[in-house]
């Protein structure tokens, strides 16, 4: 069945949809003898997702750095708390990594952030950003993307909740692992879509408040 796309997505549309979330295991990483196994096992996965989380700051002035990074396989989300771990030799090893393709949305500004922890080469990533628009969608973010080409509804309702908390919660667990995995879900139907041309993109005009 071809698939029909938007360029831009209705986000009236999105509360209606049913919400996708992650269902694999979430493994919070902690320390650098946990990051090791957990990079060993990334890096032997086919591809990834990538996110990271920032605590928000409700000041003016004030910025926090990043916080979280969430590397995902298709059974498995590893959290990696950088408010603690911050850039250890395997987290370094993980980011400078050339072989694995890394999935992200906006993947530049994470790694502007990622960068001012420590210096490291960026390895493998793909922005989702920049390849979306070859078959025409418009949509920068990763809650309209999603309903676009999937369907569904991703949940940001834990974006804005403190990402530097001693103990994450499973609300932010699952919000945090859901946005990584999102990815690969993502760039899979798009290279389906790419090789199979099985879709019909929708043309929706802007309106203006004048018109």
């Amino acid at each position: 069945m071809t698939k029909i796309l938007y360029n831009q997505f209705d986000k009236s549309l999105i509360s209606s949809l049913p919400l996708a979330s992650f269902e694999g295991r979430i493994v919070v990483v902690l320390s650098e003898s946990e990051a090791q196994k957990a990079v060993d096992y990334l890096l032997s996965c086919p591809i990834l997702g990538v996110d990271t989380e920032t605590r928000p700051s409700f000041k003016r002035g004030c910025q926090f750095k990043v916080s979280l990074l969430q590397v995902a396989s298709k059974d498995v989300c590893f959290l990696f708390r950088l408010n603690y771990l911050g850039l250890s030799p395997s987290v370094i090893r993980l980011l400078e990594d050339k072989t694995t393709p890394k999935i992200g949305l906006s993947w530049h500004d994470d790694l502007n952030g990622l960068c001012k922890l420590g210096n490291f080469s960026p390895g493998y990533f793909i922005d989702l950003q920049d390849r979306v628009k070859e078959v025409g969608i418009e949509d920068l973010s990763l809650q309209k993307l999603y309903a676009n080409m999937m369907g569904k509804k991703i949940s940001k309702r834990q974006q804005l909740s403190n990402w530097e908390r001693d103990v994450l919660d499973e609300k932010q667990k699952l919000y945090a692992a859901t946005d990584a995995w999102a990815c690969i879900q993502l760039y899979e139907e798009l290279m389906r879509l790419l090789e199979s041309h099985d879709y019909q993109l929708i043309i929706k005009k802007e309106v203006k408040e004048n018109d």
